[in-house]
C-alpha cells in the first residue's frame, strides 16, 4: 500500500483476485496439513470461503444458528460459545460464569456474503473466550445505504439487550467488521443516530474494530454506487463525515498488501476520529491482502499472518 492516493474498490467477493488468492491460500494448507481426501475437481467447486471453513475446526465451541433480531429479510444472526460455556449448557449445568461478547460483521461489497461463509471468524473468536454474534443483513442493490447500517445497528443493539441470556456481559461488548462490515460496524457507531432508536449510544460499545474497511472513499466511481442510493454523496454517507455522539476506542488495521481497499480510508477514518476527541489505536497486518486479512482468523491459516493476535490482543486489554 504504498501509494496512498489510489482510489478504493470494495468489490471483494466479486473480485476474482479476493477468490483465487484466498482459494490457494486454503488448498495450500489442505495439502500442508494432509487433507487429500478432497479432491482437485471437488476443491476447484467450492468457493473460497468454503474451503477455509472446510478445513477449520469448531475446536468444540458451540453455536445456536438463525436467530432472528429482526423481522424484516437477512435480520437474523448466529451465535457462538466458548468451549467451557458450550459444555455448560450442553450439560445444563448451573453456569455463573460472564463473558465478553463480539459481534462481528462481514463484509462483501454490501452485495455477497452470509453468516455461514463465516462460521471461521466466529469459531475462532470463540476459541479465544468470547461469545460471538456473527450477523447477517440486508444486500443491495434491493436495499441500499442506509439499510444495511441500519440493520447492523439493530444487531449491535439486540446483542447488547440480549447477552445476559447467552451468559455474556453488555457491558464488555465490542463490534468487530471485516471491510463493508467494517464500513457497516463503524458508521453504525460513529454516528448515534444509528444507535438511538433503541435507547442506546456509542459509547455503551466498549471498543470497535475495523479491519481493511472502506470508510472513506468516493463510491460513484465504482460497482459499488448499486449498494447507495442514486443522488448520494460520500459526504452524506461515508462515516469519516457522520460522526455524532461520544466515541468508544476503536482499532483500525489495515492489508500491507490489500488491492481492493486502500490505506487512505484508514488514514482518513482514524483522522476524524481523533479531531472528535475519540481514542484511536492503528495497525498494519504484515504480508495480508484483503481475503487474508479475514481469511488468517481461521485456525489453519493464522501462519499466514498476526491479524487474529492484533484484533485479540487489543480485546482483551479493553474487554477482559
Amino acid at each position: 500500500m504504498k501509494d496512498t492516493n489510489k482510489p478504493t474498490s470494495v468489490n471483494e467477493l466479486a473480485d476474482k483476485t479476493y477468490i483465487v488468492n484466498l482459494a490457494k491460500v486454503g488448498l495450500t494448507t489442505l495439502m500442508a496439513i494432509g487433507s487429500i481426501a478432497l479432491v482437485t475437481q471437488q476443491a476447484q467447486a467450492l468457493s473460497a470461503l468454503g474451503i477455509v471453513n472446510g478445513i477449520s475446526s469448531s475446536g468444540g465451541v458451540g453455536v445456536s444458528r438463525d436467530i432472528d433480531y429482526g423481522d424484516a429479510p437477512l435480520q437474523n444472526l448466529d451465535m457462538y460459545y466458548p468451549k467451557p460455556l458450550a459444555q455448560a449448557m450442553q450439560a445444563q449445568s448451573a453456569i455463573t460464569d460472564s463473558y465478553p461478547m463480539i459481534v462481528f460483521v462481514y463484509g462483501g461489497s454490501w452485495e455477497n456474503g452470509s453468516k455461514e461463509d463465516y462460521a471461521f471468524v466466529g469459531q475462532s473468536l470463540a476459541q479465544a473466550g468470547y461469545v460471538t454474534a456473527v450477523v447477517n443483513y440486508r444486500k443491495a442493490p434491493e436495499y441500499v445505504y442506509p439499510d444495511f447500517v441500519e440493520d447492523t445497528a439493530k444487531a449491535i443493539a439486540w446483542s447488547y439487550e440480549n447477552a445476559t441470556k447467552f451468559h455474556a456481559n453488555p457491558e464488555r461488548l465490542a463490534v468487530v467488521g471485516h471491510s463493508a462490515g467494517a464500513f457497516n460496524a463503524v458508521a453504525a457507531i460513529a454516528n448515534e443516530d444509528f444507535l438511538a432508536p433503541y435507547g442506546m449510544s456509542p459509547s455503551d460499545i466498549s471498543a470497535v474494530v475495523g479491519i481493511a474497511g472502506p470508510y472513506s472513499y468516493d463510491f460513484r466511481k465504482f460497482d459499488s454506487a448499486s449498494a447507495f442510493p442514486a443522488d448520494a454523496t460520500p459526504d452524506e454517507v461515508m462515516p469519516d463525515r457522520q460522526l455524532k455522539g461520544t466515541q468508544p476506542p476503536y482499532l483500525l488495521l489495515t492489508a500491507e498488501n490489500d488491492k481492493i481497499v486502500y490505506e487512505t480510508n484508514t488514514i482518513k477514518m482514524t483522522q476524524a476520529l481523533k479531531d472528535f476527541g475519540a481514542t484511536v489505536e492503528t495497525g498494519e497486518i504484515k504480508g495480508a491482502s484483503h481475503a487474508t486479512s479475514i481469511g488468517a482468523m481461521a485456525k489453519p491459516l493464522r501462519w499466514v499472518n498476526d491479524v487474529r493476535a492484533q484484533v485479540l490482543t487489543y480485546l482483551d486489554k479493553e474487554l477482559k
